[in-house]
């Protein structure tokens, strides 16, 4: 099986790529706009570097992995399910629902695989706890609670033109789409946000506390802030607690890791270890484009979480609850 990288610009290539090594996937290609980014990447994965992303599509590859900045998502993705390559895209799927659902439209209507990266459904305590929510040991689900809040990412991250917003946009695709996939079939009817920049001197967003309301009744919140200092032993976090009228389930993801004290640095840091995310979502994506399975999190999926962080931007602007209308 050939893959192409379409865009490097989002670190998590370096883990996909990894993932893909082990399961003896050829990395084909690295299509980049930015010389220095593509050549480093091409460099670093053993393979050729292209500036212009149709050359690539132009040969023989099986699928790609997009992980360009977010707003050249449509663009890119388009371009490849018209090309007849199965795709793995970085979250969000897009910087707007209109661009999502062109993206949704053109894999299905190419006939394509297309496979959003949550990787979050991969971890191991996030299947226990969605089990235990589908056991009915918790009773019926009241609220969750949920947080993504990591450190800022800088670069292209805070430049709206290129990522379509700031934290809220990064880190609420993440837990929206885990609420959904822990409660099968139900769907989020309203956001209420506060959004606001109070952690560092950027265009950009880098908080906000968001209220979502479930059609089944379902009450949310989620913090998908940039508030993690640099002395924060790990990029930041991503935790659930659900309630029933039964009992209490928490998670937190990052929990399994070795802690590392270090001098030179005077910083403490958390090494995982057990699980590995990305690997997971890798290999689940390659399987559905080896043994043509469905994929486990689909195009859709993307689409509704893009819908309901930009619910949350629209809620902020107006100071009130948003309608989601599909």
């Amino acid at each position: 099986m050939k893959i192409g990288l379409l865009g490097v610009a989002h670190m998590h290539v370096y883990a996909y790529v990894h993932g893909l090594r082990k399961l003896g996937v050829e990395i084909a290609g690295v299509a980049e706009a930015d010389e220095t980014r593509g050549r480093q990447a091409a460099n670093d994965f053993g393979t050729h570097w292209e500036q212009d992303y149709e050359k690539l599509l132009a040969t023989d590859i099986d699928a790609v992995v997009i992980c360009s900045e977010n707003a050249l998502h449509r663009e890119i993705a388009v371009a490849a399910a018209q090309a007849g390559k199965h795709i793995l895209c970085e979250k969000p799927l897009a910087d707007s629902v209109e661009s999502a659902q062109e993206i949704v439209s053109a894999a299905r209507k190419s006939g394509v695989k297309l496979m959003t990266a949550f990787p979050c459904r991969f971890h191991p305590a996030a299947a226990a706890m969605k089990r235990g929510v589908e056991s009915g040991k918790l009773g019926n689900i009241r609220a969750i609670q949920g947080t993504n809040r990591g450190s800022m990412p800088g670069g292209w991250f805070i430049d709206k033109a290129k990522s379509g917003g700031g934290a809220v946009i990064d880190h609420t695709v993440h837990v929206v789409d885990l609420m959904r996939w822990i409660m099968p079939g139900a769907e989020i009817t309203e956001v209420y946000a506060e959004i606001g920049t109070r952690f560092h001197k950027i265009d950009a967003d880098d908080c906000g506390m968001l209220v979502f309301s479930f059609d089944n009744g379902v009450i949310a919140s989620l913090d998908p802030s940039w508030s993690r200092t640099k002395s924060f032993p790990t990029w930041g976090d991503v935790t659930l607690e659900i309630v029933g009228s039964a009992g209490v389930s928490k998670v937190d993801l990052f929990k399994q890791n070795i802690v590392v004290h270090k001098d030179a640095t005077l910083k403490t840091s958390w090494v995982n270890w057990g699980s590995d995310m990305d690997a997971g979502l890798v290999a689940s994506f390659v399987d559905s484009v080896r043994n043509d399975k469905p994929v486990a999190i689909t195009g859709e999926d993307g689409l509704e979480a893009v819908r309901v962080a930009l619910a949350a931007y629209e809620s902020a602007a107006a100071k009130q609850p948003v309608r989601i209308i599909r």
